[in-house]
């Protein structure tokens, strides 16, 4: 069984006009979408399979500002907000809730990081807390074993993977936009120098602006307009444990194993930080610029297998645009977890909470995230070709700030006071001039 996702009715004609388009209807492309239509604009949202069948339903849900890079910080703040806002205006149980993110350490090393980042945050504003070795073995009296310390962070909480896509994509109907699942797009098109039109395998639509949200996807799409953006995708595998398990903490964090609460009741396992790196045409051009992070994480990384290759998303060629495309071919990135990996993470889970021996393990899948060279996402619109905006490489954080990233969107569409600032997400970053030059906080 693969990521458990709630599926929702859309339309299926294409219109022959419209605002703006969003390519890919993950949470970054259904929030950009719904705040756009929001805002009155005559907006559609394509998928080429069904809303929020990616990454956006394969990840823990955690809604952070715990740790976030000093550049996504004020975007994580807003999101938690905009989380909150979204569910009042749609009317859907989008799941989220403030319910606290709780980091448990024996390291000295990190426990010393996260008092590092908390000076800073408490400076911004941030509520998160350190805790004494009491506090923290009282806080995970669950695990049954004594802690050095740790971190709590009472205003961070989750939403849920399975639902807050295909919710947000309701909103967009609410608004009167339009949502059309399995549907690619295959290309823009241009007249003179500028967005013109988006072409997808069901026909045209005439339009001025055009959003990319095509996540692990992105990097080959810009290919095909001759802009290079340094994409490299990462395979993370997920388990679920059935409904049953009750006295556990709602989200909770060690070196061993994370574990989350999802909203039917039972809990999400993860490693964080282990995955399989699957090499791509793509990830191989874009090598150079990954390196210090790779050098910098290879011991969480594992070499992997075919699977992203013959998937064709990150792939160097170029398409025609009257002739099926790779993403036709792959409707939904639904690639195999690593069963060694998904073992170990049981294993540990059961070690680290005994009351988790008896859960039954509900289901387990695998998800490609998309990451740029120093973690922080592209959200841009000046990317070479007026009218074209940019919102992908959230590197594993998409999820708990794609509501901020989407209003950020729709800022630059409409041109009002964007809710954070923005030069931080330029894609010119990385062109050599900025690239490593913003320390983390």
């Amino acid at each position: 069984m693969t990521a458990p996702l709630l599926h929702i009715d859309t339309q299926t004609e294409l219109p022959e006009t419209a605002d703006c388009v969003v390519i890919g209807a993950g949470i970054v492309g259904t929030s950009a979408a719904y705040w756009l239509a929001r805002a009155g604009l005559k907006v559609v949202l394509l998928e080429k399979g069904r809303v929020g069948a990616e990454q956006s339903s394969r990840n823990w849900g955690w809604c952070r500002q715990q740790n976030r890079d000093s550049r996504e910080l004020p975007l994580s703040t807003r999101s938690l907000e905009l989380w909150e806002e979204m569910t009042r205006d749609i009317g859907e149980d989008l799941g989220f809730r403030r319910c606290g993110l709780l980091y448990l350490s024996n390291d000295p090393a990190e426990l010393e990081g996260w008092a590092r980042w908390g000076r800073f945050a408490r400076g911004e504003g941030v509520d998160t807390r350190m805790l004494s070795a009491e506090e923290a073995t009282e806080r995970g009296a669950s695990t049954h074993q004594s802690w050095a310390g740790g971190v709590w962070s009472p205003s961070d909480g989750v939403a849920d993977p399975s639902r807050a896509a295909p919710l947000i994509a309701k909103g967009i109907l609410k608004h009167g936009g339009q949502v059309i699942q399995s549907c690619a797009a295959r290309g823009i098109e241009t007249e003179a120098g500028a967005v013109s039109g988006v072409v997808t395998e069901k026909g045209r639509i005439r339009t001025k602006q055009v959003v990319l949200s095509g996540g692990a996807w992105a990097g080959s799409f810009l290919h095909q307009s001759g802009i290079f953006f340094p994409q490299a995708s990462v395979r993370s595998s997920i388990l679920s444990l059935a409904p049953g398990i009750d006295g556990l903490p709602p989200a909770l964090h060690t070196a061993a194993v994370s574990v989350t609460r999802r909203g039917d009741g039972g809990h999400t396992l993860a490693i964080s930080g282990r995955s399989h790196l699957d090499p791509t045409p793509g990830a191989l051009r874009g090598a150079k610029h990954f390196l210090p992070m790779f050098a910098k994480r290879w011991r969480a990384l594992a070499p992997g297998g075919p699977q992203a290759w013959q998937a064709g998303f990150e792939t160097r060629k170029h398409w025609a645009l009257d002739r099926e495309t790779p993403m036709e071919r792959v409707r939904i990135l639904d690639p195999k977890p690593s069963e060694r990996l998904v073992n170990e993470t049981l294993s540990n889970a059961r070690r680290l909470l005994p009351a988790l021996e008896g859960a039954t393990v509900q289901a387990k899948w695998a998800g490609y995230i998309d990451s740029t060279p120093d973690g922080v996402p592209v959200i841009d619109s000046d990317i070479g070709i007026p009218g074209l905006t940019l919102a992908a490489g959230l590197s594993g954080h998409g999820f708990g700030i794609g509501p901020g990233v989407g209003h950020l969107v729709a800022d630059m569409l409409t041109g009002r006071a964007p809710i954070t600032a923005t030069e931080q997400y330029k894609l010119n970053r990385f062109d050599g001039s900025q690239w490593g030059k913003v320390a983390k906080f």
